[in-house]
């Protein structure tokens, strides 16, 4: 028997592999509620006419790896162009054309909207007279979001598939004179495949909330300590004090005039901390022509006018909060929009948990426990090698001794802990 071999192919662009294709290897089954999903009004125009494809095909569980979601980042500008994100997609096919895997890869010719910080290893490399960017990016560009990332359709060759878009990084990398290769927000179980063929192994720390049963927000406050019960209670009251109204959109209710405000709360927010915030607006209506039902807007209104409002895209258990914004800040409104409403529409809905982004200590007295986050690194040259993962070492101590401090101080009750 004749053993199948697998090739790669470099995409620069989405619109060149079927969505359904793509969507199949990032784990898309067809769901019993597609006809639901499917009669979200889309109003397509011939541009958009792929949308019609929701009620023959399945969807991700993770919605960041889908067509969808990628592809409406390169339609909308946010990556591509003079972004420093060129597309260049690896498909994994058979000597037959069939295609059997696929990961989201850009070149890049700088570290922003990564949320994985190199910017001190390009630094140190361009001192020595190296040239770090650009370098291979496999990733869901702004997005701190744990997910699949080297995929594979489910196949008998799946088990090879990860492993032949590993080596096809490593080849790529060095063939074309990048400086390195990464891989971020990856799953636990691809880190350490990457750690076997030579990546180093790099760690951080997320927040997410997990839903342990509740059966209402004020069943989940009974967990916690009395201290901690009566701030969140505290906050949530003050966040609405001045009249403040809370509404959670998702489907039809997602708007055109939503969608400007909402834009308008990241533009500004977007503004004061990076300089220049990375979604365009086309990016938001696109999105939502094909993803309304995995979209929750939260949106905060005062005085017969929107104010403050959360994106969150929603998985198959799980809620993952992404960007925020506000053109009026009132106290503990972040808290409200952002943590509170989520964890409240997840008990609602029995979503099994919430993660609300990269970063942020303080969400860990309102319910949200440490969880690690994995990212995978192919540095061509050896000194610079060497130095990363000198350094990586350090670093993975700290964050598992930063994990177990924090972990000690979740808000929870004492007596409730085995």
């Amino acid at each position: 028997m004749t053993e199948i071999q697998i090739r790669i192919r470099v995409l620069q662009s989405l619109a060149d592999v079927p969505a359904e294709t793509w969507d199949r290897c990032a784990g898309a089954v067809q769901h019993a509620n597609a006809a639901k999903r499917s009669s979200v009004d889309l109003k397509p125009t011939h541009e958009d006419s792929f949308s019609t494809e929701l009620s023959t095909r399945g969807y991700p569980d993770n919605p960041f790896v889908s067509h969808d979601f990628l592809y409406s980042l390169e339609r909308s500008g946010s990556v591509g162009g003079r972004t420093g994100w060129q597309p260049r997609h690896l498909v994994a096919e058979t000597t037959d054309g069939a295609v059997v895997g696929v990961a989201p890869c850009y070149v890049k010719t700088h570290s922003q909207g990564e949320y994985v910080f190199d910017q001190g290893w390009a630094e140190a490399f361009e001192r020595a007279g190296g040239d770090y960017y650009p370098k291979l990016q496999v990733a869901v560009p702004f997005t701190p979001v744990t997910g699949p990332r080297l995929l594979a359709h489910p196949s008998p060759m799946a088990g090879a598939v990860p492993g032949a878009l590993a080596d096809a990084l490593t080849e790529i990398t060095t063939a074309n004179n990048l400086s390195s290769a990464h891989v971020t927000f990856l799953t636990e179980a691809e880190w350490r495949m990457l750690d076997a063929r030579g990546f180093l192994q790099r760690t951080d720390q997320q927040f997410h909330w997990e839903n342990d049963g509740y059966t209402d927000f004020d069943d989940f406050l009974g967990r916690l300590a009395s201290r901690k019960r009566k701030a969140i209670r505290r906050e949530r009251k003050d966040a609405i004090a001045p009249g403040i109204e809370m509404h959670c959109l998702t489907g039809a209710d997602l708007t055109e005039e939503a969608w400007d405000a909402f834009f308008a709360f990241y533009m500004e927010t977007g503004s004061r901390k990076w300089g220049r915030p990375y979604l365009t607006r086309k990016f938001f209506s696109l999105a939502a022509q094909t993803m309304a039902d995995r979209i929750l807007l939260v949106m905060a209104k005062r005085a017969g006018r929107w104010i403050a409002g959360a994106i969150n895209f929603l998985g198959a258990d799980t809620i993952y909060g992404r960007n925020w914004g506000a053109i009026e800040h009132h106290p503990f409104l972040h808290f409200e929009v952002c943590y509170y409403q989520a964890i409240d529409y997840a008990i609602r809905h029995g979503f099994k948990r919430v993660e609300a982004g990269a970063q942020g200590e303080h969400k860990l007295a309102r319910g949200y426990l440490p969880s690690t986050t994995y990212s995978a690194h192919f540095i061509a040259n050896p000194a610079l090698r060497r130095a990363v993962a000198d350094y990586l070492k350090r670093e993975r101590a700290y964050v598992d001794a930063a994990g177990e401090e924090l972990a000690a101080a979740a808000p929870f009750r004492k007596d409730l802990v085995e």
